[in-house]
C-alpha cells in the first residue's frame, strides 16, 4: 500500500476516533491525548521542524546557482522568472483574498491553549525590508528568521553560479547535503500517517463535531483557490500571452497532470510533464529542458495558495488579527520561499512553518491542517506542473511565432 493511500486510511480512521472521543467523559479523554495523541503529533511536528532552517538555505543555494551565470540567464531566463514571480504572487493574493471572503477558520472551535501565544506588533514595513539582508547570518539560522536565511542563500547561489568550476566541490557538497534533507523529508512522511491519525483525533477530539465542519471549509477554500487560479490564471496566460487555446493546452498536458496528482512530486513527474509537453504540446526541446526542471525548483503556486489559505485560516482560529503588513509579508515570504520548495511531497508544510514564523503565528497551527495535507498536496502538484508546462508553452509558442516571421521578412 502506498503512502498516499495510508495517509487516506489514518485521516479516516482518525476522524472516527476523533467522534468517538467527542462522547467520551473529559477525564478518559485527557489520558487519551495527553498520554497518546498528543506525544505522537507533537514528535511528528517537532520532526517537521528540525528540517526546516537546513532545507530552506541548502535548496534556495541550489536553487539559485542552478540558474547559470546571471549574465548569461538571456531573454528567455528572465521571462521564465518573470512570469514564475508574477503568478506566485497572483496564487497568494487568491488564497488571501479567498480565506477572508470564506473565513473557513472558527476562533473558539479549537482547542489553542490562545493564551500561551504572545501577540507581536509587525515592524515597521521599511524596517522588514532593510532587516532582510542579516547582519549575521549564523545567528539568523539560530533564531530561524527566514527572510535573511533566503537572502543570504540567494547571495551564495549567485556566487556559486559566477564562479563556476572554482567551486565545483562546494557545489556538489550542496547537491549531496541536499541528498541527505530529502532524504529525510522521505523517512519522516512515512510517519505521517501515524502523525495524521493522532493530530485529527486529537484536534477533533478535543474540539467536538464543529472541528470537521470547520477543517472542511479549509479543504474547500484551498480546492477552491487551486481550481480559479488554473482556470482564470493560467488559461487568461495562455491565451492572451501565448495566442493559443488554453482548453487543447489542458487537454494535451491532462497525462502529466493525473501523474502529478498520484505522485504528489513535481520532481518525480518532471521526466513525464517534460514528455507530454514536448510530444503533446509541441514546445520546443530547448525551452521545455529549461523552462520545466527549473519550475518544478522555484515555482510552487499551489503550494503558495495553500500557504496563504493557512496563514489566514490559523490566524482565524488562533483570534490573532492580522495587519496589511502581515499580509504583505505573508506575499513576499511565501513568494521567495517557493524557490526553496523542494519537488517532494510533504515539503509545502516544513515552508508553511516558515511562513508562521515570519508573521509571528503559532507553527503549532500546523496540527488543525496535517491531516488533510496530503489530500490537498496532491491537487496542488498537479497545478505547481501545470503552471511550468503553462510557462514553456508561452514561450515555446512566441518563440516559434518570431522564428516564422524572420523566415517570411528574409
Amino acid at each position: 500500500m502506498n503512502l498516499t493511500k495510508k495517509i487516506i486510511i489514518a485521516l479516516l480512521l482518525g476522524v472516527l476516533a476523533g467522534i468517538i472521543l467527542t462522547f467520551a467523559p473529559g477525564d478518559v479523554f485527557s489520558a487519551i491525548d495527553n498520554y497518546a495523541l498528543n506525544p505522537i503529533g507533537q514528535i511528528f511536528l517537532n520532526l517537521i521542524m528540525m528540517l526546516v532552517v537546513p532545507i530552506v538555505f541548502i535548496s534556495i543555494v541550489l536553487g539559485t546557482a542552478g540558474l547559470g551565470e546571471p549574465a548569461k540567464l538571456g531573454k528567455i531566463g528572465m521571462q521564465t522568472i518573470s512570469f514564475f514571480l508574477v503568478t506566485t504572487a497572483i496564487a497568494l493574493v487568491i488564497g488571501v483574498g479567498l480565506a477572508y471572503l470564506l473565513e473557513p477558520g472558527t476562533a473558539g472551535v479549537f482547542d489553542t491553549n490562545n493564551a500561551e501565544y504572545k501577540e507581536d506588533s509587525a515592524p515597521p514595513i521599511m524596517e522588514t525590508i532593510i532587516n532582510i539582508i542579516p547582519e549575521n547570518p549564523i545567528d539568523s539560522m539560530a533564531t530561524g528568521d527566514m527572510l535573511q536565511i533566503i537572502a543570504f542563500a540567494v547571495f551564495i547561489g549567485i556566487a556559486l553560479a559566477v564562479l563556476g568550476e572554482k567551486t565545483a566541490g562546494i557545489y556538489r557538497l550542496f547537491e549531496q547535503a541536499n541528498e541527505i534533507f530529502m532524504y529525510l523529508v522521505n523517512a519522516i512522511m512515512k510517519t505521517a500517517p501515524y502523525g495524521a491519525f493522532a493530530l485529527i483525533a486529537s484536534a477533533i477530539g478535543g474540539a467536538g463535531l464543529d472541528a470537521i465542519g470547520s477543517m472542511a471549509m479549509y479543504m474547500i477554500t484551498v480546492i477552491l483557490g487551486l481550481i480559479l487560479h488554473g482556470a482564470i490564471t493560467y488559461s487568461l496566460a495562455i491565451w492572451a500571452l501565448g495566442k493559443a487555446n488554453p482548453l487543447k493546452f489542458y487537454k494535451g498536458f491532462f497525462p502529466a497532470m493525473s501523474v502529478g496528482f498520484s505522485t504528489s512530486s513535481s520532481s518525480a513527474t518532471l521526466p513525464i510533464s517534460m514528455k507530454t509537453a514536448q510530444e503533446n504540446l509541441g514546445i520546443k526541446k530547448s525551452i521545455s529542458s529549461f523552462v520545466q526542471p527549473l519550475g518544478a525548483t522555484i515555482n510552487m503556486d499551489g503550494t503558495a495558495i495553500m500557504q496563504a489559505v493557512a496563514a489566514v485560516f490559523i490566524a482565524q482560529v488562533y483570534a490573532i488579527p492580522l495587519e496589511f503588513t502581515d499580509i504583505i509579508m505573508i506575499i513576499l515570504t511565501a513568494t521567495l520561499a517557493s524557490i526553496g520548495t523542494a519537488g517532494v511531497p510533504g515539503v509545502g508544510l516544513i515552508m508553511l512553518a516558515m511562513v508562521l514564523k515570519q508573521i509571528g503565528l503559532p507553527v503549532e497551527g500546523i496540527a488543525l491542517i496535517i491531516g488533510v495535507d496530503r489530500l490537498l498536496d496532491m491537487l496542488r502538484t498537479s497545478l505547481n506542473i501545470t503552471g511550468d508546462a503553462t510557462c514553456a508553452y508561452i514561450i515555446s509558442e512566441n518563440e516559434k511565432r518570431k522564428e516564422k516571421d524572420t523566415q517570411l521578412t528574409s
